[in-house]
């Protein structure tokens, strides 16, 4: 795959967001919200007195530590309801990787740092943008594969309902077009 320039996995660097929206540690929750709002986001970067990243806010942050306590908004600062610390990952993990991190830490978004610096953020939202093209880059790298192999490559079976008889199978291959049985195959076939 190599020699035609396709790379065998998608990386974190190539569905991230960046720049990421960030905010002081001493800023208040409601200008996370209006930061939130104003960039249509569900979480900013909190950081500290020196622009180091040190956790995040979300918009459950928000409903749990500031709105479902009754708190005044503009008087709770960032600090006190951030998530810390903050879960990241490097730009050149795989989709994979930060996919399994997610769900092994119950979380939506993981902090990309690279070389400690904030590069950007990924979010579950973003891995599922991906899902269909790199269902269609395994495709075209298995055809890719048969074909150098010099194999000929039969579709995997279907289930569904037959086009011809219109009876559920769960070996529905394609023909011309259509999604056939063996008993509609063999049958076109003796037509033949």
């Amino acid at each position: 795959m190599a020699e035609i320039g396709l790379r065998p996995k998608m990386l974190v660097r190539d569905v991230m967001s960046s720049p990421v929206v960030t905010m002081d540690e001493d800023e208040t929750s409601n200008k996370a919200a209006a930061s939130m709002d104003m960039n249509d986001l569900g979480a900013v970067i909190v950081n500290n007195k020196t622009g180091k990243p040190i956790g995040i806010i979300t918009e459950r942050d928000i409903v749990k530590r500031v709105v479902a306590k009754n708190q005044k908004p503009d008087t709770i600062k960032a600090k006190e309801i951030m998530t810390t610390p903050l879960v990241t990952v490097e730009p050149e993990a795989t989709i994979s990787d930060a996919a399994r991190r997610m769900t092994r830490l119950n979380i939506r978004r993981l902090v990309v740092i690279y070389k400690g610096n904030l590069v950007g953020i990924i979010t579950s939202k973003d891995i599922l943008g991906v899902m269909p093209e790199l269902l269609e880059i395994m495709q075209e790298h298995s055809l890719i594969e048969g074909s150098v192999a010099g194999e000929e490559l039969e579709a995997a079976p279907l289930s569904g309902y037959c086009d011809n008889c219109e009876t559920y199978s769960e070996d529905l291959k394609e023909r011309n077009g259509q999604n056939i049985c063996d008993e509609c195959r063999i049958e076109l076939e003796q037509e033949k």
